[in-house]
C-alpha cells in the first residue's frame, strides 16, 4: 500500500480553498501515514491586467509557521511534511535556488505550467495548432527549463499539458514524441533528480496517470529509480485518489519501491 501522498495543495495555493488541517485530517481518513503539503509557488505567473496580488505565490514565513504548528499538533497521528511546487521558467533558476536554500523544505517539486509564457489551462496555446504540436513544444520547453534550473527534487506531472488538449490523448503517445520525452528523462537522470506518478490524470478523464505508463516504463528502463506518488489534490476529497491503481502501475513498469522525501533526501519505501 502507498501510505504517503507527496503532492497536495491547501488554501496557501491560489487555486485551492482547503484549510490545511482539513487536508491533514482528510489524509488520516484515507488511512495514510504521511502527507506532504506542496503548495504552489509560481513566481512570475502571468496575471490579468489590473490584478493587485500576484497569483500562485505565498508568504513562506507564514506557510512554515502554520505547517510546523500542524506538524506538532498531529505528530502522534500522521507525519506532516512541508513541501512546495515551484513553477519552472528559464529565468527563475537563481530565484528558486535562493528560495530552496533559505527555507527548510522537505520536498521540492519542479513543474512546468506554462508554454510560451501561457498556461494551457485556458486553451489559448492550442488555437490554430494541433494538439501534437503543442505537446511537442511543452516537452522542448521542459528540457530548456531543466538546463537552467536545478533546485528541485522531482519533475512534476511531466505530461500535464495533455489534460487541456482539444482532443486530449488522441494526438499523444510516447512513440510519437519519443525523442522529446527521452531528452527530458535523460536530463532528469543526469541531474540526479526523479519524477512523480501523479494520479490526477484519472480525475481529468485521461484514463492514465501523469506521466503515461509508457513514459514511466521508459524512465525505469533508462535507470530511473526516484519516483514519488501524489494525487495533486486541492481538496480533502481527492487525497490519495487513484492510489489503489498506482501500486500496480509502478509494479508493471518495473519499480519495486516508491520514494518519499525528508529534508530533501529520498527515502525508498517498498511497494
Amino acid at each position: 500500500m502507498i501510505e504517503s501522498d507527496s503532492h497536495t495543495h491547501s488554501s496557501f495555493s491560489t487555486d485551492s480553498e482547503a484549510d490545511v488541517r482539513k487536508m491533514i485530517e482528510g489524509a488520516m481518513q484515507k488511512g495514510l501515514k504521511e502527507i506532504c503539503l506542496t503548495d504552489h509557488y509560481d513566481k512570475d505567473y502571468p496575471t490579468e491586467p489590473g490584478e493587485e496580488t500576484p497569483a500562485f505565490v505565498f508568504g513562506p514565513e507564514e506557510y512554515f509557521r502554520v505547517l510546523e504548528e500542524c506538524r506538532r499538533e498531529y505528530a502522534d497521528r500522521i507525519t506532516v511534511k512541508i513541501g512546495v511546487e515551484t513553477g519552472l521558467q528559464p529565468h527563475l533558476g537563481g530565484f528558486y535556488r535562493e528560495l530552496a536554500g533559505r527555507y527548510p523544505f522537505d520536498f521540492v517539486i519542479g513543474s512546468v505550467h506554462l508554454i510560451g509564457g501561457a498556461d494551457p489551462y485556458d486553451g489559448a496555446v492550442f488555437q490554430g495548432r494541433s494538439d501534437g504540436q503543442v505537446y511537442s513544444q511543452m516537452f522542448k520547453e521542459t528540457l530548456d527549463n531543466l538546463e537552467r534550473t536545478d533546485s528541485f527534487d522531482v519533475l512534476g506531472h511531466i505530461d500535464y499539458v495533455v489534460r487541456y488538449g482539444k482532443r486530449k490523448a488522441e494526438e499523444y503517445s510516447y512513440a510519437a514524441l519519443s525523442d522529446e520525452i527521452d531528452a527530458v528523462l535523460k536530463k532528469v537522470l543526469d541531474m540526479g533528480k526523479g519524477i512523480e506518478l501523479n494520479t490526477s490524470g484519472f480525475r481529468y478523464g485521461l484514463g492514465f496517470c501523469h506521466p503515461h505508463p509508457d513514459i514511466l516504463r521508459r524512465y525505469r528502463a533508462l535507470g530511473g529509480e526516484i519516483i514519488t506518488v501524489g494525487s495533486d489534490a486541492h481538496c480533502p476529497q481527492y487525497i490519495a485518489y487513484g492510489f489503489d491503481r498506482a501500486k500496480d502501475i509502478l509494479s508493471d513498469c518495473g519499480f519495486r519501491y516508491y520514494t518519499v522525501f525528508e529534508q530533501r533526501k529520498p527515502l525508498f519505501r517498498k511497494l
